[in-house]
């Protein structure tokens, strides 16, 4: 048991130093709007332990964000607007297992999302 918890441990910390070398470069959105592959990675890898700054970083990434993000205290309401980047970035939460499973809400058809912010 301690193999596993040691493996998976250090699976996390391999995870956020891949987070903060691809932070660094600052390159995700490109010429035609969309995420890129280093942002779409970073929000997969995003550490489970922080919530909050990946909803920062998602909402910085998302294409009309003035109209399809609307935090309501703890909750977001976000909605893709059926744009194919915003479905990316959508993709690569749903990779992020931990996040998704204790953030996630509720998904309605056209797009739509509600997530809470965990502490």
């Amino acid at each position: 048991m301690n193999d596993a918890k040691a493996t998976v441990e250090q699976k996390w910390a391999e995870d956020k130093k891949i987070v903060e070398a691809l932070l660094v470069n600052g390159d995700f959105i490109d010429q035609d709007g969309y995420p890129t592959e280093d942002a779409l990675k970073i929000i997969e890898l995003w550490p489970f332990d922080d919530s909050a700054g990946w909803f920062v970083f998602i909402k910085d990434n998302w294409h009309f964000a003035s109209w399809g993000w609307h935090k309501v205290d703890s909750e977001y309401h976000i909605s893709t607007g059926g744009w194919s980047g915003n479905e990316s970035i959508i993709a690569a939460m749903q990779n992020n297992w931990i996040l998704w499973s204790v953030c996630w809400v509720q998904s309605r058809k056209g797009g739509h999302y509600i997530f809470e912010e965990r502490k």
